[in-house]
């Protein structure tokens, strides 16, 4: 059963969306109030124990004074009615302290049938007062409680003893106006902290996601490149680093498109063209047969050189790949390969541009011959070209020289004009396709192709600084041979 085009599945990879409502900035905000409201509890829980303990030696410290007025009194006749203004005074029941082995009650008035809570503030302990804090805090009723603490002139202690209701609903009190301040400090700093983060981290990270969800929309247009900002912080750098990946990637889409493209139009005219070359070829094979000197000279050249096109465009389209084949390696002499590049270039009866060839007598290269005509050719027609775009008036100053030598087990190869030279611009892009190309109509494939195919043979091209013109260096090893291999060609 064949589906139709609306029922085939799709594989399409869904888009990513920004955030909705609760974005970065608000899970900011609901964190920052929760943690601001401990750091208040946190303030809260020490600060309402420290309220009572103030109290209580609000208390202590009334006491004191009454007990001065109470034992100044001449043989301790004090009034009943003054001594309960005095209790009434300071908010307690009864007032003692104790001299020495004596323990004397100053004032006292409706003492209570029993003590519910005995204090001692001299041997109080920072969380034995946070527990009896919220431990009167949560009980009901008027208990009575004694607090104990140190006297003044020689008297041991001094004892006061008062209601707890007073104190507990000054506690309530303070309690609810310290949660109403933390509360407030809490949503105020809560409010700075998010605008603060807000403007600082959570806009710019957004600009940054939104660009990369643009970008990832259409990564081939340079208009979703992020416009990096002057910040100099870690966002900065996110931004320019992000603006600078967006670039390569979008130059490297836009050269990877190019190369489709291309690729598709020589496969389709490689087609046509090696038909067009075989029908050459069988006239080449004709001309063979004519008894001119002039084409018995040309013939093999002609026939070599469609033998060579027709190879090419067959392994295009059999491997349709952009790399090159395996080298065909053997010993070959170089001159004849320099020779016949000469002839292809078409220099050999170039009178504008003067040819020298400087190779070492009798110098042979471990390579493909096919594949060094290639390389050779590539930077042939690349030095002629360049004279040819900057002409000179002088003949002689426009010169293209190959010379070879050999170090060892390395061939040396040398290719040089007396051309402009190349830009500084290209120089950081050299061996990349469609970079280096400065003529109308170039594709800038020359020496990407030239370098490819020397790698193959472990070698090296490069740029040789600091000459006249143009001048590149080509290394070839020869290959490593066997000690066996060896051992049996000297026994044959």
């Amino acid at each position: 059963m064949v589906l139709s085009t609306e029922e085939q599945p799709t594989t399409e990879r869904p888009r990513a969306k920004l955030p909705g409502r609760l974005g970065l900035s608000g899970k900011l905000l609901l964190l920052t109030i929760p943690l601001v409201m401990i750091a208040g509890l946190m303030i809260y829980v020490p600060a309402i124990a420290n309220f009572r303990m103030n109290r209580l030696n609000d208390r202590l410290a009334a006491a004191n004074t009454a007990a001065l007025v109470l034992d100044a009194a001449p043989l301790g006749m004090v009034p009943d009615s003054l001594s309960r203004q005095i209790l009434t005074s300071i908010g307690a029941r009864a007032v003692a302290i104790k001299m020495g082995q004596q323990r004397r009650l100053l004032a006292s008035a409706e003492l209570p049938a029993s003590i519910d809570h005995d204090i001692d503030l001299r041997t109080t302990t920072v969380w034995s007062a946070i527990v009896d804090t919220f431990e009167m805090m949560l009980e009901t009723g008027n208990q009575a409680i004694r607090v104990v603490g140190p006297a003044p002139g020689g008297a041991q202690f001094i004892e006061v003893v008062f209601d707890e209701l007073p104190l507990r609903q000054q506690v309530y009190r303070f309690s609810r106006n310290l949660l109403l301040v933390s509360l407030l400090i809490a949503v105020l700093t809560a409010a700075l902290v998010y605008l603060a983060l807000h403007y600082l981290f959570v806009r710019p990270m957004r600009r940054l996601t939104a660009s990369m969800v643009g970008f990832h929309e259409n990564p081939e247009s340079s208009a979703r490149i992020i416009v990096p900002s002057s910040r100099g912080d870690e966002i900065g750098v996110a931004e320019r680093e992000l603006s600078a990946m967006q670039r390569d990637l979008v130059s490297m889409l836009n050269q990877k498109s190019r190369l489709a493209a291309l690729g598709l139009a020589v496969s389709k005219i490689n087609h046509d063209l090696r038909n067009l070359l075989a029908s050459s070829q069988l006239l080449s094979d004709q001309l063979a047969s004519v008894p001119d000197p002039r084409v018995q000279r040309f013939a093999p050249k002609l026939m070599r050189s469609l033998e060579r096109a027709i190879a090419f465009c067959q392994s295009t389209l059999s491997y349709g790949r952009a790399q090159e084949a395996a080298p065909d390696r053997r010993l070959i002499p170089i001159e004849p390969v320099v020779a016949e590049v000469r002839e292809t270039a078409g220099l050999s009866n170039d009178a504008t541009i003067t040819w020298i060839s400087a190779i070492e007598r009798g110098l042979t290269v471990d390579a493909d011959p096919d594949q060094l005509f290639r390389v050779l050719l590539n930077l042939v027609r690349n030095a002629a070209q360049a004279l040819e775009a900057h002409p000179m008036g002088d003949r002689s100053s426009m010169q293209i020289r190959v010379t070879g030598r050999r170090e060892g087990a390395v061939a040396i190869l040398e290719v040089s004009d007396t051309g402009p030279g190349v830009p500084a611009k290209a120089r950081d892009h050299l061996f990349q396709a469609f970079q280096t190309s400065g003529r109308p109509g170039g594709s800038g494939l020359g020496l990407t192709i030239a370098a490819e195919l020397v790698r193959l043979h472990g070698g090296d091209i490069h740029l040789v600084e600091g000459t006249l013109g143009a001048t590149f260096r080509i290394v070839i090893p020869d290959r490593p041979v066997e000690l066996r291999t060896v051992r049996e060609l000297a026994r044959a």
